[in-house]
């Protein structure tokens, strides 16, 4: 087994390269992985990078978090993996000395926890080992790095509490835009109203179930959705990060409907104001996925996908060398088109 691996670390002054470092150790109950693809997450990566992102504070850290990996070695009470199985969601564990982690799965190795075998030893495994499920071995590694975000897009879902026949406008048609697109209309919510200011995209979400779609550069938007969907919508969406969506969304949203925020923003901020808005209505946050409803989503994930109604790789629109990754954070800086960039090793 190879003492060293390759790891994509930043620095504080948001200077970025790849290092050599120790292959993380792996406990009784953990088994390493190879890491075989990991999806960019263009919002929390680049507001690592920058240093905006609230809880990250120490650097250098290994960046990277939306992995998949290949089982190549395992702990001694561990039941439920094998040499060989494909692994969604591993970590870095174990970072050496004066390298700290954000998660850490842009490196050659990982480490998934066997929470089944810990539950049998009357043991709690951490929450993020409640999502670290295996792949069917005949999926495509690569794609399969979306399966991350959908998953966390569909936990979401529930925690905002959309149901079937409901109404849903949503903000902001990147990955995690699309993903909420597609999905809603598997859940049998409609109307369903996306918006963006890429026409491209939006001829996506067209494709994806959505029911109308709006170019909204220079739009009223909370005139423009009320005449797509009269008297208002059950759920007005920010899946983006913009913080004054918060204000169009009290305007479109029908009495006891709710406003809700995914995107994560660098502005902490925005003004309201609520004298076009119902008189009761809810503002709900959910901006950090909850990693065991993320994993007990994941069977439905897999059968929708079995069942050819959601396609990981209709998402991805760049694969990108692990020996070039500078690449997309470049790519991502200079606002170039895209959709998933997955990182391939």
């Amino acid at each position: 087994m190879e003492q060293n691996m390759k790891a994509f670390i930043v620095e504080k002054d948001g200077t970025y390269g790849i290092r050599e470092i120790p292959v993380p150790p792996y406990g009784e109950y953990e088994a390493l992985v190879k890491v075989v693809s990991c999806g960019v997450c263009n919002g929390t990566d680049m507001k690592i990078i920058h240093g905006k992102f609230k809880g990250i504070e120490d650097y250098p850290v290994v960046l990277g978090h939306e992995g998949v990996g290949e089982v190549v070695a395992i702990g001694a009470k561990v039941e439920n993996l094998k040499i060989g199985d494909r692994v969604l969601l591993p970590f870095i564990g174990t970072t050496p000395e004066g390298i700290y982690s954000a998660w850490g799965t842009y490196a050659e190795y990982n480490v998934v926890t066997d929470a089944g075998a810990m539950k049998r030893d009357g043991l709690e495994p951490e929450e993020f080992a409640l999502a670290q499920n295996k792949i069917p071995e005949d999926f495509d590694p690569v794609d399969a790095a979306m399966i991350i975000t959908l998953r966390e897009v569909y936990s979401t879902m529930g925690i905002f509490g959309f149901e079937s026949g409901k109404s849903l406008a949503i903000l902001g048609l990147g990955p995690v835009g699309l993903s909420f697109v597609r999905l809603a209309k598997l859940k049998g919510m409609g109307p369903i109203v996306a918006m963006d200011i890429d026409d491209e995209k939006l001829a996506l979400a067209k494709q994806l179930g959505a029911d109308f779609t709006l170019n909204t550069r220079g739009m009223d938007i909370p005139a423009t959705v009320l005449e797509c969907v009269p008297g208002g919508v059950d759920y007005a969406l920010d899946a983006v990060g913009v913080p004054s969506f918060i204000g169009d969304g009290m305007a479109i949203v029908k009495p006891d409907a709710k406003v809700c925020v995914y995107g994560i923003s660098e502005k902490m901020n925005a003004p309201l104001d609520w004298s076009k808005n119902p008189y009761n209505w809810t503002l709900q946050f959910n901006q950090f996925p909850q990693k065991k409803l993320e994993g007990a989503c994941h069977d439905q994930i897999i059968a929708w996908i079995r069942e050819g109604k959601l396609d990981p790789g209709f998402f991805v629109s760049h694969r990108i060398p692990f020996a070039e990754m500078g690449k997309a954070f470049e790519m991502i800086e200079n606002r170039e088109k895209m959709l998933k960039m997955v990182v391939v090793f």
